[in-house]
């Protein structure tokens, strides 16, 4: 008998248990239920998850009702019902009243939040959690009627398939909202709005004060936002605005299978796009997009007039053509903006002969005062421009068509918030006659001429000043090594065995590797190349690293410790996080921009110090004689520390022996 009832309890429990796994995973909330405590709603496949979570230190937790991504649940909150009347412990609950209302309820039965969607009292209404992350809430009895939808009340993020835009009909507005701090969602200062005055633009805002812009759409993306015609961003999803009599909005829509994705204003005033990683089983640290993303994306950085570049080498900002500085004293400072040099000559009737200059690759200007004709083509738009003496610039509204570009928008008021970006669009400027007869200003090859000339000024200032200093007789040179020697297994440990993937440079004569010493120190490994060593390269290496390790300067890379074993020629120094100058330099826009015109000047100063230091001060005179900025390393406070004082001429075939004791460094291939 106990056996028949034991046999019975099994079957009854296998037969419940999908009742009981569905019923822990649920997706809907009905009338007669409730959501408390550590219970929850997981969306059909898993993806999003709705329930109570907390923010604050442990002796003072706030608690919330909010919807986050399942894979990642700390750090991917989507959206928050309570965000500005927290719960004080976990015992309230979310209910569905008769009347479709959902209802947060705190301990004590206080509503401390309502979605406030009101029917007549019905028995089919039901709240879901759909596989988007939209909290709905629907009367089933009335053909599945839409009652509200989390949706339509935006926190600080963006998911896929919500809208941020304008309903034109009821005037209400989708937008993204930050939270006041990581540990408080309630709303911060910043927003990002679409502004709909214009072309469509998607904007940061700071109070009511823009402080970003993405750029007007142009049919393809915001064309300030020239990442999302990448790859990266066209495997991932597909951006959209729609522009209807009813709504203005911007959406996007991830691809099938594709990896999550969202959109985030930050508690800093940043909006970032961010990807889960699957591998890494956490977000990207570095957005694919963010933005302000560097100086130029700083609304209106220039001016009126102004064009920013992020990659100049004087200052970002610059007058646009036929234009000068408004006040030259506020100029220097990146502000005031550009006044008209000649004025345009155009008569009432639309006689005139000004003429349009061509600015490339820009994001285009604020177009909130811009006329938009979407009908135009770009020969009628240039007409149209033309004829109206109110007219200043004009560009392409829609870039799709094959190359063809179509629609027309003309400012008719300050151009204002210019830059440049990658694969910019093109925008016509109008000005007189006699500014498009002028030839085109030097003015981009002049600054960076002025900027390296004020550079070599500073160091042979410096140069003169050390040697008046110099102590007229060096002592007698002689090699003091030992105590810098390293043997090789150390050195192998360190790198392990020159593995490949710890290469973090290569040049003609050696390889550069990451390690790490067995005190934790981490350093660069310079191996010199076989190829290019000859018999007379122990001497020649012995007294370079004598020569090197007595060179002792703030500004100079010094040398750690080599090895001089096995065949081995191995320079060890200290690793510089921040890699070479070039790249800040000569990379990308984002890169360009890290520097400000503080540390600029700071860097200057320090590789003159250092030179002179080399020529002068130092116990042997050595010439670098391959001083680039790729060879100008920074520390992790920027310290720019001269590096690679190449060995190769010392070790190459017939090389002249020289007796004068200044050390001759070669130029590196």
């Amino acid at each position: 008998m106990e056996a028949n009832w034991s046999h019975l309890l099994n079957l009854l429990l296998v037969l419940l248990s999908p009742i009981a796994f569905a019923a822990g995973f649920a997706d809907t909330l009905g009338k007669a239920g409730n959501i408390t405590g550590d219970e929850t709603l997981v969306s059909a496949n898993g993806t999003f998850t709705m329930g109570f979570f907390f923010l604050g230190p442990s002796t003072n937790k706030k608690y919330y009702l909010g919807i986050w991504f399942s894979v990642s649940s700390s750090d991917a909150i989507c959206w928050v019902a309570n965000s500005e009347r927290p719960l004080s412990d976990k015992t309230g609950a979310l209910v569905l009243s008769d009347t479709g209302s959902l209802l947060l309820r705190d301990g004590s039965g206080q509503v401390a939040w309502s979605s406030n969607s009101t029917i007549a009292s019905s028995s089919s209404v039901e709240a879901q959690l759909l596989e988007t992350g939209n909290l709905v809430v629907r009367d089933q009895g009335s053909g599945n009627v839409l009652l509200w939808q989390s949706f339509d009340h935006p926190s600080n993020t963006m998911l896929s398939g919500m809208k941020v835009g304008k309903n034109l009909w009821s005037g209400a507005e989708w937008h993204l909202t930050s939270w006041r701090s990581a540990d408080d969602p309630s709303p911060g200062p910043y927003r990002q709005v679409l502004d709909t005055s214009g072309l469509p633009d998607f904007v940061l805002l700071d109070g009511n004060a823009t402080i970003y812009r993405c750029g007007p759409w142009n049919g393809r993306s915001f064309s300030g936002v020239t990442e999302a015609l990448g790859n990266t961003y066209t495997d991932l999803l597909t951006l959209g605005v729609t522009i209807s009599p009813g709504e203005i909005s911007y959406s996007y829509t991830s691809k099938p299978g594709a990896a999550l994705t969202r959109l985030v204003v930050t508690d800093d005033g940043k909006v970032n796009r961010v990807v889960w990683d699957k591998s890494s089983r956490g977000w990207t640290h570095q957005p694919i997009f963010q933005g302000p993303r560097d100086p130029c994306d700083d609304y209106g950085k220039c001016g009126s007039f102004g064009l920013c570049d992020v990659s100049s080498v004087l200052s970002f900002c610059d007058c646009l053509r036929g234009f000068s500085p408004a006040s030259p004293s506020a100029w220097s400072r990146d502000t005031s903006g550009c006044r008209r040099n000649v004025k345009l000559q155009c008569s009432s009737n639309g006689v005139t002969t000004d003429g349009f200059v061509l600015v490339k690759g820009v994001k285009l200007p604020d177009t909130h005062n811009a006329s938009v004709d979407m009908g135009m083509s770009m020969k009628e738009c240039r007409s149209r421009c033309r004829a109206n003496c109110s007219c200043l610039a004009y560009a392409a509204a829609d870039i799709r068509g094959g190359g063809v570009p179509s629609g027309c928008v003309m400012w008719t008021d300050n151009i204002v918030d210019l830059r440049y970006v990658n694969h910019g669009q093109d925008l016509y400027l109008r000005l007189a006659k006699s500014e498009l007869d002028k030839d085109f200003p030097l003015a981009a090859v002049v600054a960076p001429v002025a900027f390296v000339g004020a550079a070599l000024a500073l160091f042979l200032l410096i140069w003169w000043r050390n040697k008046t200093k110099r102590n007229a007789s060096d002592g007698p040179w002689s090699p003091t090594m030992g105590d810098l020697s390293f043997d090789l297994p150390t050195v192998k440990m360190a790198t392990g065995d020159f593995c490949q993937s710890h290469v973090i440079g290569e040049g003609g004569f050696a390889v550069v590797y990451k390690g790490e010493l067995p005190d934790g120190r981490t350093v660069a490994v310079k191996r010199l190349k076989q190829s290019a060593l000859t018999d007379k390269g122990r001497s020649d290496f012995a007294r370079e690293v004598d020569v090197m390790a007595n060179v002792r300067h703030g500004n100079l890379l010094r040398l750690l410790a080599y090895c001089n074993e096995g065949g081995e020629r191995i320079l060890i120094y200290a690793f510089m996080p921040n890699k070479s100058l070039d790249l800040y330099i000569f990379g990308e826009p984002s890169d360009r921009a890290r520097l400000n015109w503080r540390q600029r000047l700071d860097i200057i100063h320090g590789v003159a110090h250092g030179v002179a230091y080399l020529h002068q001060g130092s116990e042997e005179s050595v010439v670098h004689r391959d001083l680039k900025p790729s060879n100008i390393l920074l520390d992790d406070n920027w310290k720019p520390k001269i590096a690679d004082f190449n060995t190769a001429k010392l070790f190459i075939k017939d090389q002249p022996d020289q007796s004068d004791p200044t050390i001759v460094v070669s130029p590196s291939t």
